[in-house]
């Protein structure tokens, strides 16, 4: 919960606005201090719920998984994934990046690399790496964890609704230079914008393109 905002929020406005069917899948239950809270948790489905209807989908799917101990066994990870490919059957499926500093990011990146394959009962045809602040860009300076975009979504016009869907998170807000801060937000899409010639950007890595 939250990083649906964090890696792609706005990219997720801009398909609510073309018209496309948009689900959002949270894997994980909401941990805090290394500690589950029941009532935390609900209040945490409740801003996930919050920040959907900002951005403008609302169909929400809630795994429930263990926060922190997806990596233990990533089978518990790919069949609820498989059963929500199979019965949603997206076109286009935006998960982590491997590289990520979280271990349940990179534990989910894995789960959808199986869920996704081309040989899949449903064939995605397109799947996309996000990034997360705060996650992402603290992955330490080895290689195989750098994210290195090579797909930019045009995003100028949806920044300001990414941002006042992540502040739905209250516990997760930040004061600037927090990467996770509005300012920080906005600093990041203005960033990436300049890699590709926007004013406002949200970078990915891709993964795998199938359209025909």
């Amino acid at each position: 919960m939250d990083d649906e905002v964090l890696g792609t929020g706005a990219t997720i406005a801009k398909h609510v606005k073309a018209g496309d069917d948009v689900t959002v899948c949270v894997v994980c239950k909401r941990a805090y201090d290394h500690k589950f809270d029941p009532a935390i948790n609900q209040e945490e489905k409740t801003a996930t719920r919050r920040a959907a209807q900002i951005l403008g989908y609302n169909k929400v799917e809630f795994l429930d998984l263990r926060d922190e101990l997806l990596d233990e066994r990533v089978l518990d990870v790919i069949v609820p994934l498989e059963e929500c490919i199979t019965r949603i059957r997206p076109d286009v499926v935006y998960t982590h990046h491997r590289g990520d500093s979280n271990q349940d990011h990179r534990a989910v990146l894995q789960a959808s690399l199986i869920a996704c394959r081309p040989i899949s009962n449903h064939k995605v045809k397109k799947l996309l790496c996000y990034e997360v602040p705060s996650s992402t860009d603290i992955a330490p300076a080895f290689p195989e964890y750098a994210f290195q975009p090579n797909y930019w979504v045009d995003v100028a016009g949806f920044v300001d609704r990414k941002i006042e869907a992540m502040k739905a998170y209250v516990r997760e807000m930040k004061e600037f230079p927090h990467p996770r801060s509005a300012k920080g937000i906005e600093v990041l899409a203005q960033k990436r914008g300049m890699e590709i010639g926007f004013g406002a950007a949200e970078a990915f890595m891709l993964v795998r393109d199938q359209w025909a």
